[in-house]
């Protein structure tokens, strides 16, 4: 009776081969595509089996999974190839993940228990970590085009907030007077900067505004709004230390 065995040199086979009694002691080298269930159940019982040597494809021989071969695994002679051409997706699953170079070294790291981190690597060190708040980036980052979050921002019951995570550009039409809270600023140690542009209203009501008791002015002087209907003036703040101290610049005034 056949049975697949662990040798060094595997036999080069076809699935015909393997039931007529041919091959004994032998590792499977395919060279065309075998047909599981037609080989004898004492040499790969259809139930399930564990094989104690090598199942060898040859190039472009597919091991196929699914009723209808949606999954395939082959190596093509120039290049290994994972196909799925099913109607679902095709899911990795793993609790510490990570994709390397045949040296070992990692190109990509995933771990769901450490706040579903993932790290991209260059020549082995970290160049890209997921974060809580979005990405951090160690080394310079290049870009060909770079753009910024814009949001407006409203007012209620005299109160207006600007959430730094929302964006880096801001601006406010003015519908009262109302006083401003900078709110998420991020953590000390790390530098952010906005600008918000303010719009008096088209009456040309003269609302005012209040800056947080935070913002630091040039000779500690706020500046004044432009009262004028529909005047713009813009605004840049800066921090560094997580929003204790805020550093307010004027960038320009009664713009049409």
């Amino acid at each position: 009776m056949p049975y697949i065995g662990n040798q060094p040199a595997p036999q080069n086979v076809t699935s015909a081969e393997i039931t007529d009694g041919t091959i004994v002691n032998a590792d499977i080298n395919a060279s065309a595509a075998i047909d599981i269930t037609k080989l004898s159940t004492t040499v790969v019982p259809t139930s399930g089996a564990t094989l104690t040597g090598a199942l060898n494809f040859g190039d472009s021989v597919k091991a196929q999974f699914g009723a209808g071969n949606d999954l395939a695994i082959y190596h093509t002679g120039s290049g290994s190839v994972i196909e799925d051409v099913g109607t679902g997706s095709l899911d990795i699953k793993a609790n510490d993940f990570r994709l390397m170079a045949n040296d070992g070294t990692v190109i990509i790291y995933a771990d769901p228990d450490d706040n579903d981190k993932v790290q991209l690597f260059h020549s082995g060190s970290v160049k890209l970590t997921t974060v809580s708040t979005g990405i951090d980036v160690t080394g310079e980052m290049l870009a060909d085009s770079y753009n910024e979050t814009y949001a407006a921002v409203t007012s209620t019951s005299n109160a207006t907030t600007v959430d730094c995570e929302a964006g880096n550009s801001f601006s406010h039409t003015l519908t009262e007077n109302t006083t401003f809270t900078f709110s998420n600023p991020p953590a000390s140690g790390t530098a952010y900067s906005f600008s918000i542009e303010i719009i008096q209203d088209a009456s040309a009501s003269g609302f005012t505004v209040t800056w947080p008791a935070s913002v630091d002015w040039p000779a500690a002087t706020a500046p004044t709004l432009t009262a004028t209907a529909s005047a713009k003036d813009i605004f840049i703040f800066t921090t560094r230390d997580g929003g204790t101290n805020w550093y307010g610049f004027t960038a320009g005034q009664a713009l049409a």
